[in-house]
């Protein structure tokens, strides 16, 4: 068996790391990542790598810069340009300046790893292919780490639950019925909830009540 491709995460944004670690482990050796520009250069200097996935909109590693310099310090290894939106002059900036492969971050899932197999062989990736994706997969990676109860909302949901109006639950927390109803709302729509019965069974789930 054919030894795995290095491919090192150059971002200081966790959610990315941890989507793209678990996007592309089991197709390649991911050796790392690296959120600013001595980390990476040091990495590099230490490390054979095959290629390196490059958040250009990271600050701490002040994108066409760390790039340059990345290139002469290790010219063997490819160079993937992921772009929080798809810029395309900064796209076309990057591909007619330095001939590097540049995939927005539009690019996920079996979309993703077919480009970095195309730049890992030679080839060349158009950097608007498969648009949102990538975004995509982050997206829904952050929904479902994010979806957590407020200590208002639990509050809300609580005495709702209780069996309480909308109108006795404001009283109790000195807000208005209208506040109540929107933070009931969010609830409902932000966790999948369509009816009161859901909201209920969602509370016992959530421990805000005691489970029947």
């Amino acid at each position: 068996m054919l030894p795995q491709p290095h491919i090192l995460i150059a971002t200081n944004r966790k959610l990315e790391v941890e989507a793209l670690t678990r996007l592309l482990e089991p197709y390649f050796g991911i050796v790392g990542a690296v959120s600013n520009s001595r980390e990476l250069f040091d990495v590099a200097s230490r490390l054979k790598l095959d290629l390196v996935i490059l958040d250009i909109g990271t600050p701490s590693l002040d994108g066409q810069n760390t790039s340059e310099e990345l290139k002469k310090l290790v010219p063997d290894a490819k160079q993937i340009v992921l772009a929080m939106n798809d810029d395309s002059e900064l796209t076309s900036e990057y591909l007619n300046r330095w001939l590097w492969r540049s995939v927005v971050k539009g690019s996920a899932g079996t979309a993703l790893i077919r480009a970095i197999r195309k730049v890992l062989k030679g080839k060349f990736v158009p950097p608007r292919m498969t648009q949102n994706a990538f975004y995509r997969f982050v997206r829904d990676l952050r929904n479902d780490r994010e979806k957590c109860l407020t200590p208002r909302q639990r509050r809300v949901l609580q005495l709702l639950a209780e069996g309480r109006t909308m109108k006795e639950a404001a009283e109790v927390l000195h807000i208005t019925p209208r506040t109540i109803a929107f933070h009931k709302y969010r609830m409902m729509q932000e966790f999948g909830l369509e009816t009161n019965s859901d909201l209920f069974r969602f509370a016992m789930e959530e421990r805000v009540i005691p489970a029947a």
